[in-house]
């Protein structure tokens, strides 16, 4: 194997792994990925699985650098991820072959034997691949949509470089933690000489609903999380998630955009609070996920209904009022999983909370508006927003001869 990088090899053998082909010492007999299977969801297809896709229980989500200054070897990358993740949402090794039994295995082994878990591997790009520190890296800044925003600075912001930012993106889910751990480790490896993992995310419990079939999930504050959150069914969703077929640049037709942001909870300070605090600081009661002043969850928030003192029922700075799309006009599909990872040294406390993934078609007119609107927001006495991220995610590859962000590169 002279001459030939270990990451080559790799790409090699997904590529022969591809077409059924498989040669060489300690070969193994896989599963054709396109072979249905318990738990599996498609990879191929118009739009990227995970986006409109029932949300699973786990996530975990990586950002990564860019360490190569070549074009080629990025775009590289891409092709040998996007015929891994066909592999991995499959429930396959990563790669069909090995390098020999003096080499590592191809693939770390962990997920071998275990069912598919509904894994979902989405993929995207940041501001930085394009622009860095003023350079245009490689040759693509005149690509870079508008849309693909640098987010402005929000009050309250205590963003930590180690949770933001990134030039590329892997957002796993799906039920089984092993499945999803697997998956972004061994998409790391074969990254190794062209990427760098820059911060990860694990989460559980996820905090919205994606279909109506989905019952309404608690956060770690103990309320239903998502009652409105939109849903594939609803007629705001196209519009909402998707870049439009008119839309520019043409790489991103059929994309959309994901901004991400780590919100740390004070549990503590949280837990000290009266119930009734709780819920005018959310605006709906804690029980039964009803708004204040309504009588089931799903009942519509009316914001002009006043109390017998003659105050709005729902708070002027409640959560709820602020936050509500129907309201401003606003559509974006919430994804977010509660996180928990330990404690911080600095305080004692538990780093825990809420890390909130939306898609949406523009976050100049979705998610900016929302979140700058937040910043009254009574919920802002018990939440941090610590770490942050914006990045385009690719339209689908309809097949197998088709590779993730081959129109950006072409």
């Amino acid at each position: 194997m002279a001459g030939i990088s270990r990451r080559g090899f790799i790409a090699g053998a997904l590529s022969a792994a591809g077409v059924g082909v498989a040669a060489g010492a300690g070969v193994y007999v896989a599963r054709d990925p396109d072979t249905p299977s318990r738990g599996r969801v498609p990879f191929y297809g118009m739009h990227q699985a995970g986006i409109a896709t029932a949300q699973p229980d786990r996530l975990l989500f990586a950002a990564y650098d860019l360490t190569t200054e070549s074009r080629e070897e990025v775009a590289d990358l891409l092709h040998t991820w996007t015929i891994a993740a066909n592999r991995l949402t499959a429930g396959l090794e990563v790669v069909d072959g090995t390098e020999g039994p003096l080499a590592p295995p191809a693939d770390t082994g962990e997920a071998t034997g275990l069912d598919p878990a509904q894994l979902t591997l989405a993929f995207g790009v940041g501001p930085s691949l394009f622009v860095r520190d003023g350079r245009d890296r490689y040759g693509l800044a005149g690509r870079r949509p508008e849309a693909l925003i640098d987010l402005p600075a929000f009050p309250g912001d205590a963003l930590d470089p180690r949770h933001s930012g990134g030039d590329l993106c892997v957002q796993a889910c799906g039920n089984d933690p092993q499945v999803v751990y697997h998956a972004v480790r061994n998409l790391t490896r074969l990254a190794r000489g062209v990427a760098v993992l820059r911060w990860t995310q694990t989460g559980f419990g996820r905090t919205s609903s994606t279909t109506s079939a989905q019952e309404t999930p608690r956060n770690l504050m103990g309320f239903k999380d998502g009652t409105n959150n939109l849903h594939a069914s609803t007629p705001d969703f196209e519009a909402g998630v998707w870049v439009r077929p008119t839309d520019d640049p043409s790489w991103m037709r059929g994309g959309s955009y994901v901004v991400v942001r780590r919100i740390r909870m004070r549990i503590e300070v949280w837990d000290r609070a009266s119930l009734l605090d709780q819920e005018l600081t959310i605006g709906r009661r804690k029980l039964d996920g009803a708004p204040l002043g309504g009588r089931e969850e799903r009942a519509p928030i009316d914001l002009e209904v006043r109390g017998a003192n003659g105050q709005p029922v729902v708070p002027g700075d409640a959560h709820v009022r602020l936050a509500n799309q129907a309201a401003h006009g606003i559509s974006l599909l919430r994804r977010g999983y509660s996180f928990t990872d330990g404690v911080d040294p600095r305080t004692g406390q538990l780093d825990a909370g809420l890390f909130f993934i939306a898609f949406q078609r523009d976050p100049r007119e979705q998610f900016v508006p929302m979140q700058s609107r937040l910043a009254s927001d009574a919920l802002n006495e018990y939440i941090q927003h610590v770490g942050s991220a914006v990045f385009a995610v690719f339209p689908g590859a309809p097949d197998a001869s088709h590779s993730l962000g081959a129109n950006l590169f072409a």
